[in-house]
């Protein structure tokens, strides 16, 4: 049997090569390993947000802080603790009960005062803010004694505005600011000042309004206190005249302005008028003296319930009218007393001799003609003795000149009641002339914080 010859080593197979593996279709190209990308791998941009898989390696900060760094952290966290305690005790303080010198400066009682512990912090914790917003003092005027005022005079309190309702202020380019008095309001201080303790109470700075009032009362007989812009009290951003801190009896107090949110805290003492913008033929100001004058010859026990009565109303011309009817039922009953006629020769033919010539002046006419005579007399004896008054006003300024402080220390001195000694060289106010009716007394620095008094002279 024939044997196959052995193959050689360099004999090559005759054998078809194997054929090449299959490739997938997209399953397998899938599979490709891509090139991963690092930061490192590309260049590096300075906005390239830090990589999150990259780590800080070595021990952390909080195990490298120092002795000094330790103690800072744990005197901190002991002071927070203490601060967190003092002021939780404070808060329970706050909560505590109302006292009674604490209810007197907040002018409540344990009636209306807030009676939870919750309202009773809250309260005081908006009072520490009132700073800002409440009146400089809580008593806004002195207390009325018995020998200034008896009770048979000026029981009633006037409060009148300055702006748009005693003058108008009006600005322009060639004269700048310029003040014009409205039309009647000389008389008007002068005549009401009889029955009123009369108190300007205005929004302007004293430093604006100061001035303004020096013009209408050049003497200080007519207004006796001023109130300013300090003395009023900020609430949700306006300025409001709130009249409980006045130290008045608030049945007996009247407040004539021209802006309604003044008055917002009592609106029932309250008489609101059209301002004045400068018309020169305007009689506002005098047409609502029979009105306030009225009011302080009769007496009213309350003035409130008379000014809501009159609250959104012409009130002159609605006076007016009730003064009239008034009138009518006066002469109707004056006619009927006694009967209708008289033993007269007009009687005797059936005529009538009672006219409403010869009757007989009501009781508010009685009243107003006494005032008009008095303010006659007194406009008389003022211009009488206007030389001495200026001389007086003089004196004043020299004084007021010469106490005024011309260091810090004096100051200082000065704010603490102490005011700089007077000059010896300034002489003293000039005497009274013969046959002075009324004698003022010599002028004198009013205390600090303190609102100026005039009292009127008779």
């Amino acid at each position: 049997m024939a044997q196959k010859p052995p193959k050689s080593a360099g004999s090559v197979s005759s054998s078809p090569p194997p054929p090449p593996p299959a490739q997938n279709s997209d399953k397998e190209s899938e599979q490709i390993e891509q090139p991963v990308l690092t930061r490192s791998s590309v260049p590096s941009l300075d906005f390239s947000p830090p990589d999150p898989t990259e780590q800080r390696t070595g021990a952390s900060s909080r195990d490298n802080l120092s002795s000094a760094d330790r103690q800072r952290r744990a005197f901190a966290r002991i002071a927070f603790g203490l601060f967190t305690l003092g002021f939780g005790l404070h808060v329970a303080y706050m909560g505590r009960e109302w006292e009674q010198e604490e209810l007197q400066e907040k002018k409540l009682t344990l009636e209306n005062a807030p009676a939870g512990r919750w309202e009773r912090t809250k309260n005081r914790y908006s009072g520490m803010f009132s700073y800002f917003s409440d009146p400089v003092m809580t008593e806004l005027l002195p207390p009325r004694t018995a020998a200034q005022y008896p009770p048979s005079s000026k029981p009633y309190t006037l409060l009148i505005s300055v702006d748009d309702l005693l003058v108008t202020s009006t600005w322009d380019r060639q004269h700048g600011w310029r003040t014009a008095k409205r039309p009647g309001v000389d008389y008007f201080l002068a005549y009401i000042s009889q029955f009123y303790e009369v108190v300007v109470f205005t929004t302007q700075y004293s430093y604006t309004a100061m001035p303004i009032l020096d013009k209408l009362d050049r003497y200080n007989f007519y207004i006796e206190h001023r109130l300013f812009r300090e003395h009023t009290r900020s609430q949700n951003g306006e300025v409001v005249k709130d009249l409980s801190y006045l130290n008045r009896d608030l049945s007996k107090v009247i407040l004539l302005d021209t802006h309604p949110e003044h008055a917002v805290t009592h609106p029932e003492n309250a008489v609101i008028i059209p301002g004045w913008k400068g018309d020169p033929k305007d009689n506002g100001l005098v047409a609502m003296i029979p009105f306030l004058e009225s009011i302080a010859i009769y007496k009213p026990a309350d003035v409130r319930p008379i000014l809501t009565a009159y609250n959104g109303k012409n009130i002159p011309l609605e006076y007016a009218k009730r003064e009239a009817e008034g009138k009518q039922k006066h002469i109707e009953n004056w006619k009927q007393n006694k009967g209708s006629t008289s033993n007269s020769f007009g009687g005797f033919f059936g005529v009538s001799s009672r006219s409403t010539r010869n009757a007989p002046l009501t009781y508010l006419e009685q009243k107003r003609k006494e005032a008009q005579q008095q303010y006659l007399e007194e406009q008389a004896h003022i211009a009488k003795n206007k030389d001495y008054l200026e001389s007086l006003l003089k004196h004043e300024q020299d004084v007021m000149a010469a106490q005024a402080p011309s260091n810090i220390w004096e100051m200082i001195d000065t704010i603490r009641g102490n005011p700089k000694a007077l000059d010896a060289n300034i002489p003293p106010p000039p005497p009274p002339p013969p046959g002075m009716g009324f004698v003022v007394p010599p002028p004198q620095l009013p205390a600090p914080a303190q609102t100026q008094t005039s009292p009127k002279s008779s």
